[in-house]
């Protein structure tokens, strides 16, 4: 089981953002907790299921041991992980 974390790339709030996303819904929520993320931040829409981090919560993420990819290196890999985290979010209940 995989945690991933994007490319900070998405400026809002005069900060980059990234995606944290993972293999499964329960490594998912889990690796959350331990950035400090509440559940509440849990984004479940047509992107899929994925918490919003700045670009120094991506490092730290990356320091616990997530996966740093990029979707211009890692284009595969990245298409793969988008779509689970889409599948996922479909299938989380409210």
């Amino acid at each position: 089981m995989t945690v991933y974390v994007d490319d900070a790339v998405t400026l809002w709030r005069g900060q980059r953002w990234a995606h944290l996303m993972a293999d499964t819904l329960e490594e998912l929520h889990a690796f959350a907790a331990r950035l400090g993320l509440p559940r509440r931040a849990f984004q479940d829409k047509t992107s899929g299921a994925h918490y919003d981090v700045t670009a120094d919560l991506r490092e730290r993420a990356i320091a616990l041991g997530a996966m740093p990819i990029s979707r211009h290196a890692d284009r595969e890999l990245v298409r793969r992980v988008i779509a689970r985290a889409r599948a996922q979010g479909r299938r989380e209940a409210p």
